[in-house]
């Protein structure tokens, strides 16, 4: 796989509307969380390198953070008032868009959930997206092959995505318990296991202030916690610096998600012990590829082979590799991470 392209900032709740053809062309609508997350930068580039190549119009809207649910409305509106041919979207409520959803894809929209699948899946036509539930075992079973013995008695913090818990929190979530060898309860909800190594779960909304915070909650609650799983990387980040405000930086170990340059760099330095990577460029690109079949003959995307979306894959990285998981170095993961 080729080195992921570097990207650029983005404005606040950006709406562009770059034609590369003429007024004729193909229209399609990228819908991220936010613009701020190097995640969703990486997958705007992604949606506008492939839309120029192919002669698309893309306009592109985010919120102004994650959960920012009715900005992300009013876009799905506006895409369907434009005549647009495919919506590309990234749910902050996975449950409460499928209206608007459905309202698109009534008007004959094509619409597709990048990373993020609706709540229930089938609401968009496709998900293109990792396997998260996937990456969080990949970290889970990692961080129970690296504690070995001291599995018994861990005391985790899971810094959890959002108190509405959409879909992609929960599977990252439940698949790093199910990895650790964690029970679960009810598996399409964070929260409910009865596992007395689980210390809490707190909110982050992925960003740095918000893992910082939610780890500052939880080490209230014991102040020896010596696990703790992160919804993402930015999230991770924040754990660590109030870990390292206590002096406990050096005995936790931390697991986390996305893959971003500053991730994988963050498991170089040791700050994360080991980050399942995901591919947001490719996310984006399969996405306008998909919109501008449906645009040609009425083409759907059809799903993986024995899922339920289409999986654009994921990789462990680490630079301390365990029996029975398979990973890349951080050297590889620097190959193909983005921001």
């Amino acid at each position: 796989m080729k080195k992921l392209i570097a990207g650029t900032a983005l404005g606040l709740i950006a709406m562009t509307g770059t034609a590369f053809a003429d007024a004729h062309a193909v229209s399609a609508c990228l819908i991220t969380k936010t613009d701020t997350n190097p995640f969703f930068v990486k997958m705007r580039e992604g949606a506008t390198a492939k839309a120029e190549e192919l002669g698309m119009t893309l306009n592109t809207y985010a919120g102004k953070i994650d959960g920012d649910h009715e900005t992300q409305v009013s876009a799905i509106e506006t895409c369907i008032a434009n005549g647009a041919k495919g919506i590309l979207l990234t749910a902050s409520d996975t449950s409460s868009i499928v209206p608007a959803v459905q309202q698109a894809r009534d008007a004959g929209i094509l619409v597709i959930a990048l990373d993020t699948p609706l709540d229930p899946i089938d609401a968009a036509d496709m998900t293109f997206a990792t396997d998260n539930f996937l990456a969080g075992e990949l970290i889970g079973q990692w961080a129970a092959a690296a504690l070995g013995d001291g599995t018994a008695d861990a005391k985790i913090a899971m810094l959890d995505l959002a108190v509405s818990q959409p879909t992609v929190g929960v599977l990252r979530d439940q698949g790093f318990l199910k990895g650790f060898g964690i029970d679960l309860a009810d598996p399409n909800r964070n929260g409910d296991e009865e596992d007395p190594r689980i210390i809490g779960n707190d909110v982050t909304a992925g960003n740095e202030e918000g893992g910082r915070k939610a780890m500052e909650n939880l080490l209230a609650q014991d102040p020896m916690i010596n696990v703790v799983y992160t919804i993402n990387e930015p999230a991770a980040a924040g754990a660590y610096e109030a870990l390292k405000s206590i002096g406990r930086e050096n005995d936790v170990l931390i697991v986390s998600v996305d893959g971003g340059c500053p991730g994988v760099e963050n498991v170089a330095d040791g700050v994360i012990g080991a980050t399942s990577q995901q591919y947001p460029l490719l996310m984006a690109s399969k996405g306008i590829e998909a919109i501008a079949a449906f645009a040609k003959d009425g083409t759907k995307p059809a799903a993986t082979d024995g899922k339920d979306f289409f999986d654009t894959g994921v990789a462990l990285v680490t630079d301390k590799p365990v029996d029975g998981v398979d990973s890349i170095s951080v050297a590889e993961g620097k190959e193909l991470c983005w921001g």
